[in-house]
């Protein structure tokens, strides 16, 4: 083998270096392109979920705003299941795909589902609901409509909107959104880091003296 490569003309063993070189320029070409292709990707994902820092501070408004923005619902939802406390929002989400329903023929299948998830005894997801309520909401299950679950949905909103609410306007599930890091400092911040970077360097010409 090695005899037969020595015995060709050094013009063919050139041709075929550069052949060689071609090739693997090519092949590192192709998996850049497929890299930044796949970088592309991600940050045209990254930004189409961006929200604003207008939208964020509107949240704290109320309830209401935050819970009917998508990026505003999954933060809640997330404060929530780190609190063990999900299921009350997941209720405020069903009745709300529920009202939606336009087929009467689903209505009451639907009902009975989102009744046995969180309002019945036995219920794998039970919601914190008065008696009153609770009594209620099991006589409109006779005869399901879109309204059956409102009292119900009304009082647990009210529960959330008083309780874990203001909880996560105070975690960093929103405080992180609101003020992201290195999105800038006030004159307090500003001053502290200038006087920080005076230190420093008088520690470091000391030391050089």
């Amino acid at each position: 083998m090695c005899k037969g490569l020595a015995a060709l003309p050094a013009t063919c063993l050139k041709s075929a270096k550069d052949m060689k070189h071609r090739l693997g320029f090519l092949l590192q070409k192709s998996d850049s392109c497929d890299y930044s292709s796949s970088q592309g990707k991600k940050e045209k994902i990254s930004s189409s979920q961006r929200v604003s820092q207008e939208e964020v501070r509107k949240w704290a408004d109320s309830l209401e705003n935050l819970i009917h923005h998508d990026r505003g619902l999954a933060a809640f939802r997330a404060f929530l299941k780190s609190e063990y406390s999900e299921e009350n929002i997941e209720f405020w989400v069903s009745c709300e795909d529920y009202k939606k329903t336009k087929s009467p023929a689903k209505l009451s299948p639907k009902a009975r589902k989102i009744y046995d998830e969180f309002i019945s005894v036995q219920a794998t997801k039970e919601v914190n609901l008065d008696s009153c309520t609770r009594e209620k909401t099991s006589h409109n299950m006779l005869e399901p409509t879109l309204s059956c679950f409102d009292e119900a949905q009304r009082k647990i909103f009210t529960l959330m909107e008083k309780d874990s609410y203001r909880r996560f306007l105070k975690s960093p599930y929103y405080l992180d959104l609101v003020s992201p890091p290195g999105a800038g400092c006030g004159p307090e911040n500003c001053k502290r880091s200038h006087t920080h970077t005076l230190d420093c360097n008088s520690n470091i010409i000391s030391q050089c003296a």
